[in-house]
């Protein structure tokens, strides 16, 4: 029994069952114990691998687009490149990298504030990036974030954010929690549901007897924060994650250990907990604050905006190792079977989106 769910099931003695959206939190963010405060989840040492440790390729598509969406802004001076949840730094390190090399302008106008909320990640993401110490403010939450025009991105950061699961029966919802079974371990129980309504999905009327519904009221108000800045102040802002563009419903709740599924129950602490984002709830978001909202598959939208020609630029005169691997890492950022179709590639911006590649 790991020390975090020693301290789970003492809450839990104390006050009863507590929802998923708290254990998630606890999970993630506890201070003492928490998956985030204590472990290295990045990399191919770690729980999981993200796009930019895959490929340098990753981010220097994503400085592409960032570099299209400035010009489209009217190339702003000072304007925020913003990036929440900066992982070790990896992929802002590629980005500032690329439009350094694509354009001397872009990176001297940028203002770069990242949003974390680990010391320890923000201590390994200012080693990455020392070299542009000058350029980066760090900040704990999207709302400190300066008053300019902003362009942000958002990459596997939805998908850790805290969700409620609802189950439907006989046309009453009732919310799933975390209890302690006979044997003193963690288990799934039912209460009456307390939801919002107006964050349910928007198809949702009746619900099949049995079906899981998942809402995230977290998820909902950063994309709110995130667009009425946009909306205020101009700019656009990239939301990738794996997930699905039209509402859906069902289960998703899943932990990761050493790259493989475990049980969210088991070894709290230890595991990372996700779930699929709801990438239409997050656009509706966007409209309310006076947006507009595009999507795609991380597939297209990597394709679109030069991945394999990318590709066949950094292959050519390489060894046939070299250029395996580099087919390797293509065809698991864009194959359907791969990242390319699970993950997705949400835009908001304060004006039609025009910015490649989006129609």
């Amino acid at each position: 029994m790991t020390p975090l769910q020693e301290k789970i099931i003492h809450l839990i003695t104390l006050q009863g069952p507590i929802d998923i959206s708290q254990y998630m939190l606890m999970v993630l963010t506890d201070p003492e114990y928490g998956y985030y405060k204590t472990a290295e989840p990045f990399g191919r040492k770690g729980d999981f691998i993200t796009a930019p440790e895959i490929s340098q390729m990753f981010g220097e598509m994503l400085a592409v687009w960032a570099l299209s969406a400035w010009q489209g802004m009217g190339q702003p001076s000072p304007f925020l490149l913003c990036e929440i949840g900066p992982g070790r730094g990896t992929l802002m390190d590629d980005i500032l990298r690329t439009i350094g090399k694509l354009s001397c302008e872009c990176l001297n106008a940028a203002h770069v504030v990242l949003v974390e909320t680990s010391k320890r990640l923000a201590a390994a993401q200012k080693e990455k990036l020392h070299v542009y110490s000058k350029k980066i403010e760090w900040i704990t939450v999207f709302e400190e974030i300066p008053g300019f025009p902003l362009i942000l991105i958002a990459n596997e950061l939805f998908d850790t954010m805290p969700i409620h699961q609802y189950i439907s029966n006989h046309n009453t919802l009732y919310e799933r929690m975390i209890a302690i079974d006979k044997n003193d371990n963690l288990c799934f129980s039912q209460s009456f549901a307390d939801s919002d309504p107006t964050l349910m999905p928007i198809s949702a009327k009746k619900f099949p007897d049995g079906t899981v519904i998942e809402i995230s009221p977290a998820r909902f108000a950063l994309a709110q924060s995130i667009s009425a800045h946009i909306a205020k102040k101009r700019g656009t802002a990239l939301i990738i994650d794996y997930g699905t563009l039209e509402p859906g419903f069902g289960d998703t709740l899943q932990a990761i250990s050493k790259h493989s599924f475990c049980s969210p129950l088991k070894n709290p602490g230890d595991c990372d907990l996700t779930s699929h984002v709801d990438f239409a709830a997050l656009a509706h978001a966007a409209r309310n604050e006076g947006c507009y909202t595009a999507g795609l598959t991380q597939g297209d939208f990597l394709i679109r905006l030069g991945l394999l020609e990318r590709a066949g630029r950094l292959a050519a005169n390489k060894d046939e190792t070299i250029r395996q691997q580099i087919a390797t890492d293509v065809e698991r950022l864009t194959a359907s079977y791969q990242m390319g179709k699970l993950f997705k590639v949400l835009c908001i911006a304060n004006t039609e989106i025009t910015i490649p590649p989006f129609p």
